[in-house]
């Protein structure tokens, strides 16, 4: 990195550093701060003085301590070995800096994002002479048993290839091509390339998205769906379970590559993802899931500015993995975090603040993360896609506040976590009611097509029963369940079966923990063949006890724990046993 002295501190406000400027400096520039080095941006300039927030402590920094600058913006290296690998917000390597630091991060350590020394085996996809434009795809590298690395050309590159390498392993640092471009330049190419982080990588075109993000969760893939490409939130108060959620569609989401940030939450969640990730196996290839993982570490104990650059470090790793053609799906927990890191440093810079403290763009900065989200062509014409879902964390569980108002207006997918379902410990605690997704419809055709014809109705009519069931509640809470028609109780016994065998579903039990979209429709639809039976037994006569004392209510809500999801044989045996039982039943009420 080129360096020089730009500028002296005139005044230290916590991470945010006045200075005064010697010579010309950019808007976004990363500059280096005192004797220590530490890390900082330039957020604003005004005549000869300087705002720069610095991504570290700055305890000792003090006024007349010089600034370096570096002449190139807060960027992050896109290349092989990123998979797998532990970062903090401003993508150094964690495991690597605890070598050099021990268990805390150490001031001013600078060490590249990527290992200078491992050698990549390159296998070149072009020869000399080939005509190359921006994002090209020059050749594979396996990162990991699951992942092919596709070293691309940078953007704004294009020209003649005037060099490359045969096969064999370099470091990412060697030179494995070159480039001469049609103004006469000749650029040289890497393995690995810089990229701004607060600038979107471009694409050819974006398209709207049509196919499901499955999550083996089912009430998100049945009744509230995502799409690839797609933007969701999860909002929910203190131990209503965000993490664990986010966890389950990490695991089990099928994204090719997943970009797990840890904004601002606590050290304890962080490092059971850490320990988890590496022992859990991808139940499509059987490999351990940390082979597609990225990991950003973010957590409450580190400074605060490089929180707030930590989810435009993950989306912009993210986009890299969408450019060679991958879905990549990236969890940020939590936005909110990331919010209250925007609202001290504006705070800091003495801004006007908004609603709640906030700043007035606070709005414009969540749009601008969620648009970074799409299904795409890439450079490269391959399709690909980045699928955000984002945890909030409304203090006090006061979905009104702005952060969550705010996200509502930018994700199409809403997952409102309910802290009474929590309490009641009814897990993912997904509240049906008040949740919602707009994907539902563009993603039936591929339902329709891959799962079932009947999707939308077997969706609908196990909805409406909900739906119903929320309404007689109110009604029972005032006069109680006895002064219902039977009709009306069946309703309520049904809804209980969808919510006991459908909705509730265990991360922590081997079948539950994952059901396919085949087994979820069969299920809703068991239940819903209950529902139709028994209506017509209760027409004849039959007592509501007569239904809710079915031995095999107790088989359909043990279904998503008994049946495997690749041998679904077991349910038609109880649907057999299920219609058996009732024929038993008409029998008695028959005359």
């Amino acid at each position: 990195m080129k360096e020089n002295i730009v500028g002296t501190i005139n005044r230290v406000n916590g991470p945010l550093i006045e200075a005064k400027l010697d010579c010309m400096v950019q808007m976004m520039e990363l500059v280096q701060v005192s004797e220590f080095r530490l890390i900082g941006e330039v957020l604003g300039i005004s005549g000869d003085i300087a705002n720069i927030q610095v991504y570290e402590d700055t305890s000792g920094v003090k006024p007349g301590d010089k600034i370096y600058g570096t002449g190139l913006p807060l960027s992050v290296e896109l290349g092989p070995g990123l998979i797998g690998n532990v970062f903090d917000g401003i993508q150094r390597p964690l495991e690597d800096i605890a070598k050099i630091s021990g268990i805390y991060i150490g001031r001013g350590i600078n060490i590249p994002s990527l290992d200078r020394k491992k050698k990549w085996q390159f296998k070149p996809c072009v020869k000399q002479g080939d005509t190359v434009t921006e994002g090209a795809i020059i050749g594979t590298v396996q990162e990991t048993s699951l992942i092919e690395h596709r070293v691309l050309v940078p953007p704004k590159i294009n020209g003649k290839i005037t060099k490359i390498i045969s096969e064999g392993e370099y470091t990412v640092d060697e030179i494995i091509g070159a480039v001469h471009t049609p103004f006469g330049e000749d650029v040289e190419l890497r393995m690995y390339h810089r990229w701004p982080v607060k600038v979107p990588r471009p694409v050819t075109e974006r398209q709207i998205p049509t196919i499901p993000l499955l999550t083996g969760q089912r009430i998100v893939d049945t009744f509230f769906p995502m799409a690839k490409g797609g933007t969701a939130a999860i909002p929910g108060g203190f131990g209503t379970g965000k993490t664990i959620t986010q966890h389950q569609l990490a695991k089990w989401a099928d994204a090719q590559i997943i970009v797990y940030i840890g904004c601002g939450e606590r050290g304890n969640e962080i490092t059971e993802v850490l320990e988890e990730f590496p022992k859990l196996i991808d139940p499509r290839t059987n490999k351990p899931l940390i082979e597609r993982t990225v990991l950003i570490a973010n957590t409450s104990n580190m400074p605060v500015t490089a929180r707030e650059a930590s989810i435009y470090t993950g989306i912009t790793l993210a986009e890299y993995y969408r450019d060679m053609g991958y879905d990549v799906a990236l969890m940020a927990d939590s936005s909110s975090r990331w919010a209250e890191a925007l609202r001290e440093l504006s705070g800091r810079l003495e801004e006007m603040p908004a609603e709640e403290g906030f700043p007035a763009y606070l709005g414009s900065r969540l749009a601008a993360f969620y648009e970074r989200a799409g299904y795409t062509t890439t450079l490269s014409g391959k399709k690909g896609s980045i699928t955000v879902i984002a945890a909030v964390s409304p203090p006090g569980g006061d979905f009104s506040e702005p952060v969550t108002q705010n996200t509502k207006r930018f994700v199409r997918c809403f997952w409102e976590l309910d802290k009474s379902l929590a309490s009641a410990r009814h897990y993912p605690s997904i509240n049906w009611m008040r949740s919602y997704s707009e994907y539902a419809d563009a993603c039936e055709g591929w339902w329709v097509k891959n799962v079932s014809r009947k999707y939308r109705e077997i969706r609908v009519r196990a909805y409406e029963i909900l739906q119903k069931e929320d309404h007689l509640q109110k009604i029972v809470k005032l006069v109680g369940p006895d002064a219902l028609p039977d009709s009306e109780r069946l309703i309520l016994e049904v809804a209980r079966i969808i919510k006991l065998g459908f909705l509730q579903q265990s991360a922590y039990d081997d079948i539950d923990m994952y059901t396919s979209p085949q087994k979820q429709l069969k299920i809703l639809e068991l239940i819903l063949k209950f529902h139709q039976r028994a209506s017509e037994i209760v027409k004849m006569g039959a007592p509501i006890f007569e239904i809710k004392e079915m031995a095999s209510i107790s088989k359909i809500i043990r279904i998503k724990m008994t049946v495997p999801n690749d041998d679904m044989s077991e349910l038609d045996k109880i649907e057999k046993d299920i219609m058996a039982e009732f024929e038993e039943i008409e029998e008695i009420y028959k005359e």
